[in-house]
């Protein structure tokens, strides 16, 4: 049977059920057979190069098993190795010959050949493809991690008989004398000298461990003198949503893939093994479920050893707790945010989002979180409206701070700054006079009553004084410890577990939320905790400071205590 015919019978098995793969898995097999409907037309100029497709795989051929029941065999490519790298090396342009995918994403469960396949494309990008000078560089923050594929394809190279002696190792290169192309392990620590890269192939394993785009930006700049490059990245899910691989790129691909989302990016190729969920995000497939597994590892569970890993794994994990998250996310391949301490998970938080009812003329409570006058500052307003809390939020920073914020937090402050998600205030410092004319000028606008204002004391005592004064608005101190915060930080979680919260995407809150972590003491009295938080929280410590108050009401009449708090 040609590549293309068995291409095409495995694309149609999966979509009908006869494989059993998860829902992404269906749709990367339904853009195929797409794509092969729409084969060189003029609004999709590619054709499937089937030649250049098997010439690939050949190439994976050439080399050894090096570990498992099958080690010192050589590699026969599993199917969907097939798939996804005959898409990957078969697809090209009708007119210039040059491949079609530039970019590619696999995310699969561990011990599924990952390190394997990349080896073979870093070893092929180098030798093979027919590119002169070309860079191939395996990227990770850290030198370990970069250097495991790296290690891995010159110990494949080194046990292939049939290419001894066109390759030379030289310090930490693999080197190809013939064309003058090299292969090098790139970490966080040669950042400061990416501009002179030129890479033809950017590797990235595991990029679900990258705190920010750092090393995915190096590589990617550096390919614009490259007439075909391929930025490759395999990874496993994590529990980290705030780190790009989760928060960009998944979602992105995810988009991608969908048949009902209108978004086309041609050069992107994509491959999701998973287990599924509904559209809440709650898991749909038991974990207990042996013949679930192959969804997310479509290699390990096609042989009796391979499943017997997972099971030793699963089996750990249940006598164990703490090692069920590495097991959801390595072996199952399912994202969670379960940070030791996480505040709550970003599924619950993302269920509340929905239309935000007509707020004009209701009574609000204003919560305001003042950060130093050159960090990020927020305001929440919260409204109880038919037994649900509505959530507004809006941040504030300097705009001279805003570039080096991006260069920090990784984050995209300048894209919330365009939508209205943040103000930028002029200087190097917040004036929080803007932050109080905001207050204003929305309350006015919007007819709102104004209950009362909520403050953390840190760096907010002469706004809330200015506020009491220019406006009358009663300002309540909220001091910052468990005794205060522990009721409200939990209930409003509930309220988020119940769906009882409704807010409108906005992502700077989102971000907020994903980044909030917990302290406790010994009577199980929580708050979210800034020093333990990796970034920052102040959009939702806004929010908390005005639930405070909030949760001492049954409806917008009711009659406010103080509580012994301070009121100006």
């Amino acid at each position: 049977m040609s590549l293309r015919n068995e291409l095409t019978q495995y694309s149609r098995d999966i979509i009908d059920g006869e494989i059993i793969a998860c829902q992404k898995h269906k749709w990367a097999c339904m853009r195929f057979m797409r794509d092969l409907d729409r084969e060189n037309t003029d609004s999709f100029p590619f054709v499937f190069d089937e030649a250049a497709a098997q010439r690939f795989l050949d190439w994976m051929s050439l080399f050894k098993h090096r570990k498992g029941v099958l080690k010192g065999q050589n590699i026969e490519p599993h199917i969907i190795q097939k798939f996804i790298f005959g898409n990957i090396y078969g697809w090209v342009h009708r007119e210039t010959g040059y491949r079609r995918f530039t970019k590619a994403y696999w995310q699969v469960g561990r011990k599924n050949a990952k390190s394997q396949s990349l080896s073979c494309v870093a070893s092929y990008e180098l030798m093979a493809l027919g590119e002169g000078a070309s860079e191939v560089y395996c990227a990770a923050t850290k030198t370990q991690q970069a250097r495991i594929v790296w290690d891995e394809t010159k110990a494949m190279l080194e046990a292939c008989h049939d290419l001894r002696g066109k390759f030379k190792v030289a310090y930490s290169e693999i080197v190809h004398p013939k064309t003058g192309s090299i292969m090098r392990a790139l970490s966080k620590e040669d950042s400061k000298t990416g501009d002179g890269f030129n890479p033809q192939c950017g590797i990235i394993d595991e990029y679900h461990a990258h705190q920010t785009t750092e090393m995915y930006d190096i590589i990617d700049s550096g390919m614009i003198a490259r007439a075909q490059p391929l930025i490759m990245i395999i990874t496993t899910a994590g529990f980290e949503l705030d780190h790009p691989c989760y928060r960009i790129e998944y979602h992105l691909v995810s988009k991608i893939i969908n048949p009902a989302m209108e978004y086309e990016n041609d050069n992107y190729f994509v491959m999701i093994n998973e287990l599924d969920k509904d559209d809440d995000g709650k898991l749909i497939d038991d974990l207990a479920d042996e013949s679930c597994w192959v969804k997310a590892n479509p290699i390990a569970c096609s042989y009796p050893e391979g499943i017997a890993s997972v099971r030793r794994r699963l089996d750990v994990a249940q006598e164990a707790p703490e090692k069920m998250r590495d097991f959801k996310t390595k072996n199952m391949n399912i994202w969670i945010n379960e940070r030791a301490c996480g505040y709550m998970p970003m599924n619950k938080w993302g269920a509340c989002k929905g239309e935000i009812p007509d707020l004009t003329g209701k009574s609000c409570i204003i919560g305001v979180d003042l950060s130093t006058r050159i960090d990020l500052t927020s305001v929440a307003f919260e409204f109880l409206a038919d037994g649900k809390y509505v959530i507004l939020s809006h941040s504030f920073m300097p705009e001279d701070r805003i570039a080096e914020r991006m260069k920090t937090d990784k984050m995209p402050f300048d894209l919330w700054v365009e939508n209205g998600y943040i103000t930028a205030t002029e200087g190097s410092v917040i004036d929080y006079n803007h932050v109080q004319n905001y207050i204003v000028d929305m309350v006015e606008k919007n007819n709102w009553s104004v209950k009362e204002v909520c403050f953390d004391p840190f760096n907010c005592q002469q706004f809330a004084n200015q506020l009491h004064t220019d406006k009358e608005y009663e300002c309540i101190e909220v001091r910052q410890g468990r005794p205060t915060l522990s009721e409200p930080t939990k209930s409003f979680r509930i309220s988020v577990y119940e769906k009882r919260v409704i807010h409108d995407g906005n992502p700077v809150l989102e971000w907020a939320v994903s980044n909030a972590v917990t302290s406790s003491d010994d009577k199980e009295n929580i708050m979210l905790d800034k020093s333990k938080s990796t970034q920052r929280i102040d959009p939702i410590a806004a929010v908390i400071n005005a639930h405070v108050r909030s949760i001492l009401f049954e409806d917008d009449t009711s009659v406010y205590e103080s509580r012994g708090m301070l009121i100006f």
